[in-house]
């Protein structure tokens, strides 16, 4: 198992197959998954796990594994994208979190954010990275500021539909 970043209470890493199933249960889980479009299947899961698996291994980064020193427990994921939809900030790469409800409130995506983002500008030569969440989406939109980014405006997700209440996003970004 490749650790990327160490923090005081956090290991940044490639996925184990015994994350796998806590991934699963995390995207499925109502109060994770509020401000997206839906839960996700088990396929859609295993799928994603093993996509930022392959782009860990062959680019360096993606969304990695975060495990709680102190349990070893695997507790979300944290990390970079490339932005892959067209918009008026692509290319571009996002910073993006999702922990699993029960290690919320311990300050755990703020600190391994701050990490990704040494990361993204000392090991990936970043000059900006971007965040974006729903515009009602706020516990997210607090890290994002935690974090030191800073409000760019707010857009219409080309992947989301126009009728949608989740349309909406907020954009932040942070010069490294």
């Amino acid at each position: 198992m490749k650790v990327f970043i160490e923090t005081d209470r956090l290991l940044i890493r490639q996925y184990k197959d015994s994350d796998l199933p806590a991934m699963i249960a995390m995207n499925q889980d109502d109060q994770v998954m509020e401000f997206f479009l839906g839960k996700r299947t088990a396929e859609e899961s295993t799928a994603a796990f093993h996509s930022f698996k392959n782009k860990i291994d062959s680019q360096g980064y993606a969304f990695f594994a975060v495990e709680e020193k102190s349990s070893g427990e695997f507790i979300g994921f944290v990390g970079l994208l490339d932005i892959t939809f067209d918009v008026d900030f692509t290319p571009g790469v996002e910073i993006g979190w999702r922990i699993l409800p029960q290690y919320w409130g311990k300050g755990y995506a703020t600190e391994a954010a701050r990490a990704c983002l040494v990361f993204a500008k000392d090991t990936l030569g970043l000059n900006k990275v971007y965040s974006f969440t729903t515009t009602t989406n706020i516990r997210s939109s607090n890290v994002m500021q935690k974090v030191g980014m800073k409000y760019v405006k707010d857009f219409n997700h080309p992947l989301v539909p126009i009728d949608h209440p989740y349309r909406t996003h907020v954009l932040y970004e942070i010069e490294l």
